[in-house]
């Protein structure tokens, strides 16, 4: 009998200036990270609301990661204090729904941080991947259902 292994799904919202430059980054310098990481381009991580981040998970993903500038280095002045905020207030929402708040994580990266960057994508999966698929992607949703 085949073991499957768990290979979960992570979104990461990116902000444009630092952390997407990062990935760029990491690319051209052909450091590869797992592909079970898909990558969306923010304009800031304080654009985020906390509905986005829960439709990540509700929409299949089983880690969400948060990227935006150093911190006193956002290029709209406080938007990853405010990234910050909402996503320490979306760990908790997590943790009152049972949820594990690990599967949620905000970092701050420079665009020069190719290589930090791409281990922190590996270390999310890692933690995600210990925690196991999310609870939600084993709900059966009533609209999922093909009709006859």
């Amino acid at each position: 009998m085949e073991s499957k292994v768990f290979e979960p799904k992570i979104v990461a919202f990116c902000c444009n200036y630092c952390a997407y430059a990062a990935a760029d980054l990491s690319g051209s310098m052909r450091i590869q990270y797992p592909p079970n990481v898909r990558i969306i381009k923010t304009p800031c991580t304080g654009r985020l609301e906390v509905q986005f981040l829960m439709r990540a998970f509700e929409k299949g993903a089983d880690g969400v990661l948060v990227a935006g500038c150093l911190e006193g280095g956002c290029h709209f002045i406080e938007g990853n204090l405010f990234a910050k905020k909402r996503v320490n207030y979306t760990r908790n929402m997590l943790a009152e729904l049972g949820l594990e708040e690990e599967r949620l994580r905000m970092v701050n990266v420079s665009a020069s941080m190719g290589r930090p960057f791409t281990e922190l994508i590996t270390d999310m999966i890692e933690t995600v991947r210990k925690l196991g698929p999310s609870p939600l992607n084993e709900v059966e949703r009533p609209e999922s259902k093909v009709q006859s």
